[in-house]
Parts: C-alpha cells; structure tokens; sequence
C-alpha cells in the first residue's frame, strides 16, 4: 500500500449505507475519485491490494461536531490522529481560536487544516464572545460572521450558544442568524435544559442542531420538532449512554460527535469507539455508520465520500463492524494511514497568539472574609453543567482559604488579554488535596482559570502558564510543570503523540495530588463557560447561567 495518490483496486465485503447493504465487491479509484464498484461472486485475491475477503469496506467517520483547538492540537496534528481511528473528516467550530484571535484565528485554522489530506468543515463562529459578561480577545459582529459565511471553505453557522437572544429576539443574533439562511447555510444549536415553548422558538428561528440535551426526553422533543441530535462522548461531556437509543428510533436524525477531546483520549479513539459502543449495545451497525457517515455528510453538504461511484474515494478498510478499528484509511483516494499509523507530516511554523497578562503574587488571590455565606461551585464529573452552592466559608486571619477537608478550593480567573485583578471564588469537587493546577484553555474566552490549595502555589502554577504565553500547569512547593500552548495560548506545534504524552503526565500529576475527576484539566477549562448552567466563573466574578447575570461571591 503506497501513501501516494495513485490509480487502484481493493476488494473486501463493500458497506454501502446509501443502499443499506453490505456485499462482496471491487472498488476502483481512478485519479481520487470512486470510478466504479463491481459486486463480486466471490472475494479472495482480487485486485492490486491483497486478499480482504474477510474485511469491510467502508465510509470513513465524519465528527459532527468538534472544537480542534480543544485536543491541543493544530488542525493538520489533530487530523493525523483522527485518521488513525478511520476519521476522514471533522465539522469543526473554531470559536476557541476566534475568542482570541478574531477573524484572523479562523484564518489560521483553515490555513493549517488545508495543509493536511483531511476534510475540515470550519463553522463562522456565531457568539464571540459568548456572553458580553466576560473579557475576551476579539468581537465577531453580524458584519463579520455575514463576511465569514459568504466564503465556500466556510460551511455553517457555528452553535448559537446565546440561546435567551435567540428566543427573544435579540437583534444582533438574529441578524447573525438571517446571514446564514441568505448564504444557505445551516445553523448549529446550543440549547441545554431548553424545552417547550422557548423551544419551540428556538428552533422555530432556524436551528437546525443540538449536542447539549440533558436528557432522552429532551433530545426526543427536540427532534420532534424537527432538529438533528449529536450524540456526544468527549474528554468531559458523557451524554452518549443517555442518547444512544436514539439511533435506534430516529435513524436520519442523529450523528456522533466529540465536542471537546484532549490528545490522550484521541491517541485512544476517535468516532469509532462511539460506533463500536453503539453496535455493542444492540444498534444494527448499518444504522450506525448511517449516524456517523451519511447524516452528516449530507446535513452539512460535505465533500466527502460515501462509498458511491463518482464520489471522492474518502474510506477506511476494518476488519469488522464490531470494534471497527482501522486497517487502513483513504483521503481523495491517497492512504494516509495503515494499521495505526499515519503517512503525512503536519509542520506548523505560525505562532499567532495574545497574551498581555503579567505574573502575579500570590496576595492578589485573597480574600478578605465577610459576615454569612459564600456560593460556591460544584462540579459534576463528566459533565459541563454545575451546581450552585451555599455554605459557611473557612475563615483563617481573616481570610477565606481553600478548605481540603470540605473539598472547598480556591478558584480563579484571570483576565489574559489586559492587566486586571483576578476573579475569585470557590468551588467543590475538585478534590487536590495539595498544589494547584492552571490553564489558558478556558472556555470560552480562554483567559487563565485555576485552581488550588493554597495562594503561593496558585501564583506558580498561574505564573508559568504567563511565563510560557498559554499553556497548561500543575505545581506543588516549588515543582511546577508544565505544557506550553503557544499558539493562541490554545494548540502545541508539536506532534500530536509528544503532545498526549505530555498531556497524559500532568493529568496524572493532578490526580497525585488528590483530584478524583475522570479529566481535571477538562473539567476545569469549563469553569469559564457561562452558558452551560448553573453556577460558573469569569474574570470578572461568578456567573448565574440560569439566571444569566452575574452574583456576588458572599450571600447577603
């Protein structure tokens, strides 16, 4: 098998999922493209690449939904990843970089994507910043998210994560939203806990998608009113044993997505588990590569393959529709990678970034107490949302302090792009029972968000992440460690395994020091989020998401 684009012929049993069935058969791939598939009455050595009589041949998976900038890495490294696991293609919101870098960061990712033999399917990011009570590093206003959706590598309107404008009206969203129905493009959905009539209108406004539903209920009222369902399962959000029996009801309305996934979980797989899971649990497997293959392809109008003559010739080679682990996969006909490994380089010598922060000292992090009780967030393993919180605050000198008896840790953010006091806090569940651990990577306006026992280590862990201009930290005494992110203070230039390997030590650095969370780091980079309820965290103090207004850290 040669990495080159080449004229060619494989044989195995072919997976057509637009037909809905499965035969013995010979593909043939002339200059990229499927040029022709002949049923065979029978299958042993045919064709230039071997015997696969006891192979399939099928579609490569399509994410419908991902952040690339949340694996850490740039678009052409997460894609040699991805193709390891028989993903050939990604619908990808670019919000993180776009947070950061505006228009110009869109900009980098279509560059660098375009370098890799892999189907990027870039969204204009619709809420950057996501909410006005945050500091972000650029604004995308309806001019430049029209300017963004009237260009071709540009394929959909990215999730309308400000779903109280949609509902009401607010001008600016819906005049975002009329720019993508006049470029004919569709409109991605962001709508957790949202049900009934503000649903009603939400979807009535032209959303056409969600990967937020909290539970089966939701999701299936949702599609009754016509919206298509992602099921997730990335390095935080778990929704996929919740959501999974959708496929089996409502097969045209459902696609697999990963959302958020850090580059130890990508090393480890991609889409396919989420198929191999799927089948595993009882779902015919022709209807799940139809969620993970089809549906999205033709939801967002992709160019990429279906196993279908005249199509560009995008497949993965298996050895069953069980665990449906790649043996090889093809891009526009060129193998880029076989048996796990993949056959193309991904150099980046860019390094656009904003970074204005200073290092700090740690008495910027006190907090002076006051008389009653303070909110406090609670995380939830495995998922985005949070809850709110009210107890009586540890009182040392004075000072409110982390509590690792209670599990009660000091939580702040810190504003990156401008010089400004920190945002304090306090959260439960993070459960370090020495250190801190930091990160740029803070959705969804990436200023520096951290956690920890203690202000001196809070300041080091904080300080190195300034220090190296993005990145993530893990510190204890006077060890501090660390994974610089210099691109955006989001993405490695590294490779994509250096860059899990790094990764993979300081989760595991993090859980020495006590944090039972399945992905610390992931966890803690959703603190920042505030349109996921309940209860989270900006530079600029807490935020009520249910209520979408900011409270006070003491309750009056």
């Amino acid at each position: 098998m040669s990495a080159e684009q080449e004229d060619f012929k494989i044989s195995g049993r072919i997976v057509d999922v637009v037909a809905g069935e499965i035969f013995p058969g010979t593909v043939e791939v002339v200059q990229g493209r499927i040029a022709d598939i002949q049923r065979e009455t029978s299958v042993g050595s045919v064709g230039y690449q071997g015997p696969l009589a006891d192979r399939f041949i099928m579609p490569g998976f399509v994410d419908a939904h991902v952040h690339v900038e949340s694996s850490m890495l740039t678009p052409a490294q997460f894609a040699r990843l991805a193709v390891r696991q028989g993903t050939v293609a990604a619908v990808s919101d670019p919000h993180e970089i776009a947070n950061v870098l505006g228009v110009p960061g869109v900009e980098f990712m279509l560059r660098d994507g375009a370098a890799a033999p892999f189907t990027f399917a870039f969204g204009a990011p619709s809420c950057v910043p996501a909410t006005p009570f945050e500091s972000s590093g650029a604004y995308l206003g309806p001019e430049e998210v029209d300017a963004l959706l009237a260009r071709d590598d540009i394929y959909y309107l990215s999730e309308m994560m400000n779903f109280p404008g949609v509902i009401h009206g607010d001008p600016e969203v819906a005049a975002k939203i009329a720019a993508a129905k006049r470029h004919g493009k569709p409109i991605d959905g962001h709508a957790p806990g949202v049900r009934g009539e503000e649903l009603v209108a939400y979807v009535n406004a032209g959303i056409s998608t969600d990967h937020e539903s909290l539970s089966y209920a939701e999701a299936e009222e949702k599609i009754r009113l016509g919206m298509k369902i992602l099921i997730r399962d990335g390095s935080a959000a778990h929704e996929f044993d919740l959501l999974y029996p959708l496929m089996q009801s409502y097969p045209e309305q459902c696609m697999l997505c990963s959302d958020d996934k850090h580059p130890q979980h990508l090393v480890k797989g991609h889409i396919n588990v989420l198929a191999a899971r799927a089948v595993a649990a009882g779902i015919d497997p022709l209807t799940v590569i139809r969620c993970a293959c089809l549906n999205p392809v033709r939801h967002y109008g992709l160019d990429v393959g279906l196993l279908q003559p005249g199509d560009p010739a995008d497949f993965i080679v298996v050895a069953d529709l069980e665990d449906f682990d790649a043996i090889g996969t093809y891009v526009k006909g060129r193998l880029v990678s076989a048996d796990g490994t993949p056959l193309f380089a991904a150099d980046c010598a860019e390094r656009p970034n904003r970074f204005a922060a200073r290092e700090q000292r740690a008495e910027v992090f006190a907090v002076t107490a006051r008389p009653g009780r303070i909110n406090v967030i609670e995380a939830l393993d495995g998922q985005l949302v949070t809850r709110k919180l009210v107890v009586t605050p540890t009182v040392r000198n004075g000072q409110v302090v982390s509590d690792t008896d209670r599990d009660i840790l000091k939580i702040v953010v810190l504003n990156r792009y401008q010089e400004a006091p920190p945002a304090v806090a306090f959260i439960r569940n993070v459960g370090l029972q020495r250190g801190a651990m930091a990160s740029s990577v803070a959705h969804d306006s990436h200023n520096i968000v951290a956690v920890g026992t203690s202000d001196e280590e809070l300041a080091a862990a904080v300080n190195e992440v300034i220090r190296n201009r993005g990145g993530l930290a893990v510190a204890v005494q006077e060890n501090v460690r660390s994974l610089p992110l210099p691109i955006a203070g989001l993405m490695s230039p590294l490779d994509g395994l250096d860059v899990a390997e790094i990764y993979d030590a300081l989760d595991r650095a993090a859980k020495d020091l006590g944090s039972r969370l399945s992905a610390p780091f992931m966890t803690l980079s959703f603190m920042a989020l505030l349109v996921i309820p309940s209860l989270k965290i900006s530079d600029v103090g807490l935020f009520n998401a249910e209520a979408f207004k900011g409270v006070n850290l003491f309750v009056d």
